[in-house]
């Protein structure tokens, strides 16, 4: 089948090259890609036989609606558009309101993998009309894992539910990954572990906390037993706060992933003041010492 693929990055690199791998034809187009195979998207679209499949996967946001305007005026009746990227649902409805007035199909896809999809595929969670999505089966069918359909794709119902999935998927993840890294550094604190990698690494097998993401712990603790070539500073891609607003507005309790949110915004900050006007309330009414300074010229006082 062929496929005009916009967006050559990490992942939609690796995704082109699967995808060619299962024997699909791929025209490839990224600005800053060398390995772009046409200069724009009006060549893109020229160089696609009708009608025409488009998969995005460019940053979230405006890049991706300012890519679906644009297609909206190339491309014809008839031709399907699928966003591959980290788009917020609601964004969804509004490109396919858009493609639609083009008389232009849409489909949404959450996809997970990270860069290591392109060896053992992407899970794939859809949103669209069954026609649309059935239509785009066989570049779905590429790019999911070996075995059962079932396991590592699925549709998960009219347009904006592809992406509403990947969110609650990703929302998952920072509770999933939190743990673990709570878990590490009281192994850390604890003076009794003696080899805190070696553990980690027997929980991978038998355990009921075995994972992947436990098996990616192992490969970077591996690589580096302290972790020392890393900073403590974890960004968020949008998708955590969106699963927390979420659950406000469904009154549904998520204080997990709520929690694992807010403590990659404690990793940015170099001083906390929330927790200085802890300390500080803490002296003020049971006069218990506090820390003034750096860490290293830290002196205690009490309150006098």
């Amino acid at each position: 089948m062929q496929l005009g693929l916009v967006g050559l990055g990490r992942m939609g690199g690796n995704m082109a090259e699967r995808l060619r791998a299962a024997g699909h034809d791929v025209v490839g187009y990224d600005p800053h890609a060398e390995a772009s195979n046409v200069s724009s998207l009006a060549e893109l679209v020229k160089s696609l036989a009708a009608p025409r499949v488009v998969w995005i996967m460019v940053p979230a946001g405006d890049p991706t609606r300012d890519t679906v305007r644009q297609l909206g005026e190339l491309l014809d009746a008839g031709d399907l558009v699928i966003d591959g990227g980290n788009s917020r649902f609601t964004d969804d409805q509004a490109n396919a309101a858009l493609l639609a007035e083009h008389s232009v199909h849409y489909v949404d896809c959450g996809v997970s993998g990270g860069v290591w999809g392109r060896e053992v595929g992407y899970g794939l969670m859809v949103g669209g009309s069954k026609e649309d999505v059935e239509r785009a089966m066989p570049i779905f069918d590429g790019l999911r894992p070996e075995g059962p359909r079932e396991e590592g794709w699925v549709h998960a119902g009219p347009v904006g539910a592809g992406h509403y999935s990947k969110m609650v998927h990703n929302g998952i993840e920072y509770g999933l990954m939190q743990a673990y890294a709570e878990g590490y550094e009281l192994l850390l604190a604890k003076d009794l572990v003696e080899d805190v990698p070696g553990v980690v690494k027997a929980w991978s097998r038998g355990t009921v906390v075995r994972s992947w993401l436990l098996d990616l712990l192992v490969r970077a603790l591996d690589e580096d037993p302290g972790l020392a070539q890393l900073d403590a500073y974890v960004d968020d891609s949008g998708e955590g706060r969106w699963t927390v607003e979420e659950a406000i507005d469904n009154r549904v309790p998520m204080p997990v992933i709520s929690a694992a949110l807010f403590a990659r915004f404690t990793s940015r900050q170099d001083a906390s003041p929330a927790m200085k006007a802890v300390a500080a309330l803490r002296q003020q009414f049971g006069g218990h010492a506090v820390r003034h300074g750096g860490a290293e010229s830290a002196t205690l006082s009490r309150p006098s």
